[in-house]
């Protein structure tokens, strides 16, 4: 990790996690050139521009052999991958900020191998789906509308959803608003946070430069495998600002700051160290800074949130279908239940 970073403030135009497999040659000169290329800057039929990734970004993932299938919604591809026996009722998956579908990588065998059919969705501006390049677009409730879009033109019945951090808060809200297409719900370190109406949940640091450099350092600071943050009775052991500078600073960070990837941060929020070629992956939706407006834009959605997620969390309370919760212990959350970092 720490020769990446080095590398990657030499060469500050390439994701640090890609730059072991192009120095040892497992990535050839014409993919380089492929996946880095300048990326045309596309228009749906209703104005939104938007770029995509190149297939060449996403060749010889490791642990990742599923062919992309895709839907047009409003004139933008999302991805999705769609394994194990069409006649099985579907078990979908919703990852959150900034990781995309591959997170699954490991829990997709497990599952298609036990007869289940498993679709893994990439958000827009995510993985594989096409990413607009301006932030007004990635809103929640856009992202919200876009599932449930993508739920109906799949024809999905009987779902069982299982969804983390970002993934949650979507797949939540289109469970209380429409209970009726899943059959049973799994939470892994998520929720659908409920805050009043002219609140701002996460306020913004005053001094932006500062927090900027303060997050950043918290990133490269975090050990690799992280302490506890709750004690055995459940009483946290760190302060939400203990934990990251508060959301605030995470929000600013996400983004403005130049050095954001998102191979540093999933490999900073996870207890075991990630391989230079499963950064690699990480990093791949994301070849330059056009890419990234959906990623950056997330953390800043929290603020959205008041007033908006009450209609679905009612739905919620009447809910009578099977519901897990799973939460780690070095996963930290405020008093409110919210989560604070992805996983």
């Amino acid at each position: 990790m720490f020769i990446s970073r080095m590398i990657r403030v030499a060469i500050a135009l390439v994701p640090a996690a890609l730059l072991p497999l192009i120095l040892t040659g497992s990535i050839t000169a014409q993919d380089t050139v492929s996946c880095f290329a300048e990326l045309d800057v596309m228009i749906t039929a209703e104005r939104v521009e938007y770029v995509r990734t190149p297939d060449a970004c996403f060749e010889n993932l490791p642990d990742w052999p599923y062919e992309a299938k895709y839907v047009v919604i409003d004139g933008l591809r999302q991805a999705y991958i769609d394994e194990g026996p069409n006649d099985a009722d579907p078990i979908l998956l919703l990852h959150g900020q900034p990781s995309w579908s591959y997170l699954y990588r490991d829990m997709i065998p497990v599952l298609v191998a036990g007869g289940h059919r498993v679709i893994a969705m990439d958000h827009v501006g995510m993985g594989r789906s096409d990413k607009p390049i301006a932030l007004e677009y990635h809103s929640y409730l856009n992202h919200v509308a876009r599932l449930e879009a993508f739920i109906q033109a799949l024809e999905l019945e009987h779902i069982t959803l299982f969804a983390q951090d970002w993934g949650s808060l979507i797949g939540l809200y289109t469970v209380g608003t429409h209970p009726d297409w899943f059959d049973r719900v799994v939470i892994g370190n998520g929720t659908l946070p409920v805050f009043p109406e002219g609140t701002i949940p996460a306020p913004l640091p005053e001094n932006i430069a500062a927090s900027n450099l303060r997050t950043g350092l918290v990133f490269d600071l975090i050990p690799a495998q992280q302490p506890p943050f709750y004690d055995e009775s459940g009483t946290p052991l760190m302060t939400q600002d203990d934990a990251i500078g508060g959301f605030g600073a995470w929000i600013v960070y996400a983004m403005y700051d130049e050095g954001f990837h998102a191979s540093e941060i999933v490999e900073a929020m996870t207890y075991f160290d990630l391989t230079p070629e499963e950064e690699a992956a990480y990093d791949a939706p994301f070849p330059s800074r056009i890419t990234m407006a959906g990623p950056r834009t997330f953390p800043s959605l929290v603020n959205t949130l008041p007033g908006v997620t009450q209609i679905a969390w009612e739905g919620l309370s009447t809910y009578n279908k099977p519901f897990l919760t799973i939460w780690g212990v070095t996963t930290p959350v405020n008093s409110d239940g919210w989560i604070l970092r992805n996983r």
